[in-house]
């Protein structure tokens, strides 16, 4: 039996919610970019993660509701949308052909993540798994062309499948304002003493920001 949406979201809030006391800050450069997924996100919006939570926080719950959106999509289309079905099931297949697939398969804090770090200035790597992967593409015949008249009609039914994951999304959203009172107080359990642990640290290495136990140089 299918499950409503309501236990979806609930279901992906719990298991956020059972990830979120392993969440540590990340010790490492971040990336310039901002995260597609997560800026601006309306469901990040309805669950009360706001600017404030870091970026992995939010990516971990983001991701988890993007999956049930994906999943009423992918239902809507094969009942109703023939040709963008047809056309998602040859790239499947021609995705399968691929024996190098970094992306797939991750956890759902690491899913859509950059598979890469941000170069160094001056500092290429020698190689990068996005690199690898599209290496790998590349020796994969691309799919027949379609005529412009499938172009035109794939294009409609792309527009329903949109449309229709946006109502979804809307009705997700509607869920999750019904966990915002849990979703926060984890936060504040688990995740602002870590922030404010690691500010503090800050601020007491700019204060200091040298080695109390360094004699300093040698008078001459």
């Amino acid at each position: 039996m299918e499950r409503s949406l309501e236990t979806q979201v609930g279901q992906a809030v719990d298991a956020w919610l059972a990830w979120l006391p392993r969440w540590e800050p990340a010790n490492h450069r971040g990336r310039i970019a901002p995260c597609r997924r997560c800026f601006g996100s309306p469901v990040l919006s309805a669950a009360g993660l706001g600017s404030d939570v870091p970026h992995g926080v939010q990516h971990g719950l983001s991701t988890r509701v993007k999956t049930i959106v994906d999943h009423a999509v992918a239902e809507y289309t094969s009942r109703n949308l023939p040709m963008l079905q047809t056309e998602l099931e040859q790239q499947a297949a021609r995705n399968r052909r691929r024996s190098y697939r970094p992306a797939e398969g991750l956890e759902p804090e690491f899913e859509g993540m950059p598979l890469d770090p941000e170069p160094e200035p001056g500092a290429p790597f020698l190689f990068t798994l996005t690199g690898l992967a599209a290496e790998d593409d590349a020796a994969i015949p691309a799919l027949p062309p379609l005529s412009d008249a499938a172009k035109a009609a794939l294009r409609q039914e792309v527009g329903l499948a949109d449309d229709y994951a946006n109502m979804i999304g809307r009705e997700v959203c509607a869920v999750l304002l019904h966990h915002r009172l849990r979703i926060q107080a984890a936060v504040a359990e688990y995740v602002e003493p870590q922030v404010a642990a690691m500010l503090d640290d800050l601020s007491r290495s700019l204060d200091a920001p040298f080695d109390p136990r360094d004699p300093g140089p040698l008078a001459s």
